[in-house]
């Protein structure tokens, strides 16, 4: 699973197939991966359709356009509208954890980008633990997912959530509070010790204060003059006095290079690759940053950029990123085409948590640290313990998904070998490095039938053993380095 240790110096310029470079599925793959949670056959299929530069299009077009997730009923209840408040909000948290999950899954890059903002605007459910406050933290991320950046920053801040999780609740003139301020600067816009000092962060705080006003308790927080710091703030050498909004501006129009430069490294290192070379600072970074500034921070066009170039399309740049625990469940869920309902989005949640990643509920403030944080030898037989949970699930419940994928990538084949090679090639990261590791997957695929009745051409995939056969090998799948990587 260790990424490969030659450089990719492929430039931001856009990738234009040749004869020797295709436009090809393994690329198709490669995108869906990273920008989505996968793809079924059918979608890789149209996408050849398109070139590469308008199959990115389609994808940042369609994340652009798309809806925030309709609001339930109680997404902005206070407490006086829960009947059973206890049984009520533990059952709407579980509920919009599985809304999420199948919003990840359906929603491609829109939401793809969602979780990633997740784990950069951080929150932590178990610190407010209100379903509404859950609710409302997730629609301003999906808002913003691939909208202005500037905005996105002036709006989370203003969450319950956020205001609960970093304390800004209370954060007031007669009790300063510097959390949300530290993390602003440090997490959120312009990275550690990047061009601040403690007395800036000192006056942002008391630029902060003041929202921390209700009506009822779950009511949407807003501002209390009176518990606002009037005095006279100097933040990047810009003295004023100056509240919540005034802290936003000053920060972009004072320190712009810094935060496309912080941000773009985030996108860049989540996207390409966790490992960020000189090379890729200075020659795929830096002219994001440039775009993102030109932009007014819209991330549609960095986004755009980034996606066509030939950098991200480098074969060094595919199968090098390793898969967190919803990349390796719901990937694999998505490319094996497989029946998923509120029960299986249930369990694939709550297994992703004992592998490592809960949703909503990240590991600290800095979120978490992804790609090989994620493997250690006690998650890795997790993965494997967890595919054959889910493998005897869907064998015992929707067989036939299993049957289908064989035959719609192999297109109705009766060769063991060649079934086993086109499930292997679209299932894991890379291809396998051996012959022998091709021969060893046949064989699990084979099972215990006779080799006389493939020989003869008497098995087919419509056999009764078939489902499991496929199973056996998804499983065996699985457990291979390779299979890690996306």
């Amino acid at each position: 699973m260790e990424a490969t240790t030659l450089c990719n110096t492929s430039p931001i310029t856009p990738f234009v197939p040749t004869d020797e470079n295709p436009w090809d599925l393994k690329k198709a793959i490669h995108v869906t991966r990273r920008l989505a949670f996968g793809a079924n056959q059918l979608e890789l299929d149209n996408a050849l359709t398109l070139t590469p530069d308008a199959f990115i299009d389609q994808l940042v077009d369609q994340a652009v356009a798309m809806e925030p997730t309709a609001t339930p009923p109680w997404g902005y209840w206070n407490l006086t509208n829960f009947s059973d408040y206890d049984t009520e909000n533990n059952e709407y948290i579980e509920a919009w954890r599985n809304q999420t999950a199948r919003d990840l899954i359906q929603n491609k890059l829109r939401d793809r980008l969602t979780f990633f903002w997740m784990n950069h605007f951080v929150t932590e459910l178990e610190t407010y633990f209100y379903s509404p406050y859950m609710f409302q933290y997730y629609n301003v991320n999906q808002t913003h997912a691939i909208g202005n950046f500037r905005d996105f920053v002036s709006d989370i801040g203003k969450t319950g959530a956020m205001l609960f999780y970093l304390n800004g609740f209370q954060n007031t003139r007669f009790e300063p509070n510097e959390n949300y301020a530290r993390e602003l600067f440090e997490l959120f816009t312009l990275g550690l010790d990047n061009n601040y000092t403690e007395t800036d962060i000192q006056f942002a705080s008391k630029a902060l204060t003041g929202w921390n006003h209700w009506a009822e308790v779950g009511d949407a927080i807003y501002f209390d003059e009176s518990t606002w710091d009037p005095s006279v703030k100097n933040i990047f050498g810009q003295a004023g006095i100056w509240k919540y909004d005034d802290v936003i501006t000053i920060l972009f129009e004072q320190r712009p290079t810094e935060i496309a430069t912080f941000i773009c490294t985030k996108l860049y290192k989540f996207f390409v690759s966790h490992e960020v070379s000189e090379f890729a600072l200075t020659d795929i970074i830096a002219p994001l940053a440039d775009t993102f500034i030109a932009s007014d921070f819209e991330l549609a066009p960095v986004l755009r950029q980034l996606f066509k170039s030939e950098h991200f399309f480098d074969e060094l740049a595919q199968g090098v990123v390793v898969k967190s625990p919803f990349d390796f469940l719901f990937n694999f869920t998505t490319e094996a085409e497989l029946t998923y309902d509120d029960a299986i989005l249930n369990g694939l949640t709550y297994y992703a948590a004992v592998l490592g990643q809960e949703m909503y509920e990240p590991v600290d403030v800095a979120g978490w640290q992804r790609d090989h944080d994620w493997i250690s030898s006690s998650t890795l037989t997790g993965r494997w313990q967890v595919i054959e949970l889910y493998m005897f699930y869907i064998l015992s419940n929707y067989p036939e998904d299993l049957r289908n994928l064989a035959i719609s990538l192999s297109g109705d084949s009766n060769d063991p070998e060649f079934i086993t090679t086109v499930i292997a090639d679209r299932l894991i990261g890379k291809p396998f490095h051996t012959l022998s590791d091709y021969e060893v997957a046949i064989d699990i695929f084979k099972g215990d039938i006779p080799q006389g009745y493939y020989d003869d051409g008497t098995w087919n995939l419509y056999w009764d053993t078939a489902p499991g056969q496929v199973a056996g090998l998804l499983i065996h799948l699985a457990k291979a380095p390779e299979f890690q990587l996306k």
